[in-house]
């Protein structure tokens, strides 16, 4: 694939993107059937997992009804979730970042809902208006992953989530979020309008230098892509465009403590898609070369929480419900590794 850097955006031809996919799909499918990743024999159209109801994004719009609290009232701009003892503290979800500091995850039961919050996790529930106690909180960030909701037709006519207009992502603090040369990182659709608004008018008003441009191609559990490559309507890829957010105070200089690794200019992440709705793949371990293995990581417009991470959306604990989750209490849990040593220890015995 040849690249090519004008003015700051990565131009890529059509006809070389379809190449590189398609025989870079064809080369990563080989290897993970090989290792029996991919055990599909045929393709079936799996039923989609039945959606809890979600009324997250109508508790923020209610919330905006309620005064906003000046900086001075919040001593303490994050809470605990757990309190030592074990039990759920009283928290507030709307204005301050909520902390999960326990070593396991927690069930707990927040709005009349049970919800399965994760170990070392952090999140802020609220929409563009109640964004101050994200940048209060006080953390820079090494690396922030957002996954917008784009306005399409589709979106309109499903009424799946709230689209968004792009020039309303200008109004993200990205800024004040970032560390020196964090790496920013944005799931963008197939519309070209989009990705242009990206790489020409959203990076440049935050500061952030695109990089790269990856692709994540979505594939059948037999190997297949999950729309044909040529398709007019849908394309089985979406795009990432990666980007280094340069301090406008000292746009030559940087003082972060992580040196900055370069990042590649085209990659392919192939895997099959989840059953949920628009939900995308991790990309911890994908990214950890080039943020370091201890770097703060941020996710916008979250609709689920990750371990080590801080997540922030109007649906931040969406697909956190119990419903998506089969729990094990942790002294079961125990028992059931308990049995399966005491077996690994009578097959040894047997086979002396």
């Amino acid at each position: 694939m040849h690249e090519s850097i004008t003015t700051g955006t990565l131009t890529v031809n059509c006809v070389q993107i379809r190449a590189v996919i398609s025989e870079g799909t064809k080369t990563l499918v080989d290897l993970a059937q090989s290792r029996e990743y991919l055990k599909g024999v045929e393709d079936s159209v799996a039923e989609p997992l039945p959606l809890q109801e979600c009324n997250l994004a109508a508790l923020c719009d209610m919330a905006k009804e309620l005064p906003l609290m000046d900086d001075l009232e919040l001593e303490e701009c994050a809470q605990a979730l757990v309190a030592e003892d074990g039990g759920l503290c009283h928290v507030d979800l709307f204005s301050r970042v909520t902390e999960n500091r326990s070593d396991q995850a927690a069930v707990v039961r927040l709005m009349g809902e049970e919800y399965v919050i994760p170990a070392h996790t952090s999140f802020l529930l609220s929409d563009f208006t109640r964004t101050r106690p994200l940048v209060n909180y006080g953390k820079k960030f090494d690396l922030i992953v957002m996954d917008p909701p784009w306005e399409n037709k589709s979106v309109k006519r499903s009424r799946r989530y709230s689209a968004l207009p792009s020039s309303q992502l200008k109004r993200l603090p990205v800024p004040l979020l970032a560390s020196d040369n964090c790496l920013v990182v944005t799931w963008v659709t197939n519309r070209a309008s989009h990705l242009r608004f990206v790489r020409d008018e959203l990076y440049p008003h935050w500061g952030v230098e695109v990089v790269a441009e990856w692709f994540w191609v979505k594939v059948t559990s037999s190997g297949h892509f999950v729309f044909p490559l040529d398709s007019v309507h849908k394309k089985p890829y979406e795009v990432l465009v990666l980007g280094r957010y340069r301090s406008s105070s000292h746009p030559s200089i940087s003082f972060s403590k992580i040196p900055e690794i370069p990042v590649e200019g085209a990659r392919l992440i192939v895997s099959v898609p989840s059953a949920l709705h628009s939900q995308k793949p991790l990309l911890s371990e994908v990214l950890r070369p080039y943020v370091g293995a201890e770097a703060k990581c941020l996710e916008l417009f979250a609709r689920n929480l990750h371990p080590g991470w801080t997540s922030w959306g109007n649906e931040v604990l969406k697909f956190q419900h119990s419903s998506y989750f089969t729990v094990t209490p942790v002294q079961e849990s125990a028992e059931v590794f308990k049995n399966e040593d005491k077996k690994d220890e009578d097959k040894c015995q047997s086979s002396d």
